[in-house]
């Protein structure tokens, strides 16, 4: 078992180790770039498994944090984080680190930082290409770079093979591969253990200490032929959502139309034992995956002079749907003989998922901006973001969750349910709005105030 410690001192006894001897006998010291929603449970689960972790992060209060013992992410205790920094039998396993220097001394680096879009839909690699630069100035022989963070096929070799390889040989001298991330955060039937992991390198070398490492800490890695297969394996994990999701929504605009409730059509669907899968409409997608994944292998295929027409249909009819809760709002509204401007929204949830504390791409942030925009009023509740901010694509967007009590519910004209957190009481709250608007079917057979599914 190797201690942080020990990096410090004479390692010339370890150089005649194989990466893979360094890794079967938990030798091999772990680095882990990017300590949030992926990052941070890798360090836990290879800490578990007896490994030594550095983890890095440009966050200065992230590393803080950590080094204290404290978790900043709802579904991770701190108890777990507290843990990995106690010395046991004199041996510390883990500290964190914004010094990018110190990515020679890690056997093993995962590089878990975001990919998001720019303004124009574009993929934004900028934090991925920073990375390798910090690691290609301090590359050293033995060395294996994973990248995690989704991207379009052909990343790996085209972006961070030429950094890495100016002076070392890619299967050689060190090892590059990708394996996407699969986390589900909050989900707690799966988790870094039992998600399959899938690896592909850029040579058979390198994917062999890649399918090596990973087999330390998951129950089944599945080997590609390339890391452009492995890139890809993850674009059409996310873009088979993205569409499905697409079409469950533009169904529920027409079933809305036609007088039909779309979550008992599904319902009835999923009694078929085979060749249907549920899908659920919503308020638009959210996370760091789902809304952004498919629009890399859109700008990727435009190099190949080929139009993806079903991802970029399937985007718009998602990207649309903040819209069209806003107008329910604004139809529930005008049913009780008020205009949306002036009107008091109550919102419940800003997080992009139920039963977590991310906000990032939420669509609840762009209803209320939607919202605010048109002369409304917007609250916001929600018990895991007690204080909301709109980022890059909101930056004027900032409020403070309010507390959900029957003199809020009764002062707002209108409660929209944006995210159905599992805490919340939507029987007392029927009973207390003036008028709902569900976009979760969460208020489904409650009695009380009137809802407008959407």
């Amino acid at each position: 078992m190797r201690s942080l410690a020990y990096t410090k001192t004479d390692l010339s006894h370890e150089k005649t180790m194989t990466l893979r001897e360094k890794i079967e006998k938990k030798e091999a010291l772990i680095g882990v770039i990017g300590l949030g929603y992926v990052g941070l449970p890798l360090v836990l689960r290879f800490w578990e498994m007896g490994f030594a972790i550095l983890g890095f992060d440009t966050d200065p209060d992230k590393v803080d944090r950590l080094n204290r013992g404290e978790s900043y992410i709802k579904h991770i205790p701190s108890s777990r984080v507290a843990e990995m920094v106690v010395h046991q039998d004199g041996v510390l396993r883990f500290a964190a680190t914004q010094d990018m220097t110190r990515l020679a001394e890690p056997d093993a680096l995962l590089i878990c930082v975001p990919t998001p879009l720019t303004s124009s839909r574009e993929p934004d690699l900028r934090y991925v290409e920073n990375t390798t630069r910090d690691i290609a100035a301090v590359l050293r022989p033995g060395q294996l770079v994973s990248l995690e963070s989704t991207t379009y096929p052909g990343t790996t070799v085209e972006v961070l093979l030429p950094l890495l390889g100016e002076n070392l040989k890619v299967g050689k001298d060190f090892f590059l591969v990708f394996s996407p991330e699969r986390e589900d955060p909050g989900n707690p039937s799966f988790h870094v253990q039992n998600i399959p992991k899938v690896v592909g390198g850029v040579t058979s070398a390198c994917l062999e200490n890649g399918v090596v490492l990973y087999s330390q800490v998951v129950d089944r890695v599945v080997p590609l032929s390339s890391t452009q297969a492995a890139e890809m394996t993850k674009l059409l994990e996310n873009i088979y959502r993205a569409v499905n999701i697409a079409l469950i929504n533009e169904l529920k605009v027409l079933c809305l139309r036609m007088g039909l409730n779309i979550f008992e059509i599904i319902e009835a669907s999923k009694t078929k034992p085979f060749g249907f899968q549920a899908f659920y409409p919503g308020p638009g997608l959210g996370g760091h995956c789902i809304p952004i994944d498919p629009f890399y292998l859109t700008w990727k295929a435009r190099q190949y002079d080929l139009s993806t027409r079903f991802i970029e249909l399937a985007g718009e009819i998602n990207a649309n749907m903040p819209y069209f809760v806003v107008q329910r709002v604004a139809e529930a509204l005008n049913e009780h003989g008020q205009a949306l401007k002036g009107a008091r929204i109550l919102v419940l949830g800003a997080a992009y998922k139920k039963d977590v504390d991310d906000p990032r791409e939420s669509p609840g942030l762009k209803i209320i901006s939607l919202l605010q925009s048109k002369g409304a009023e917007v609250w916001y509740h929600d018990p895991h973001i007690p204080h909301l901010r709109g980022g890059r694509n909101f930056p004027d967007l900032e409020l403070k969750s309010v507390d959900l009590t029957a003199e809020n519910l009764s002062k707002a004209d209108c409660v929209l349910l944006v995210t159905d957190h599992s805490v919340l009481d939507y029987g007392w709250i029927a009973s207390q709005a003036r008028v709902i608007v569900d976009t979760r079917n969460a208020f489904a057979g409650q009695p009380g105030a009137p809802v407008f599914l959407a």
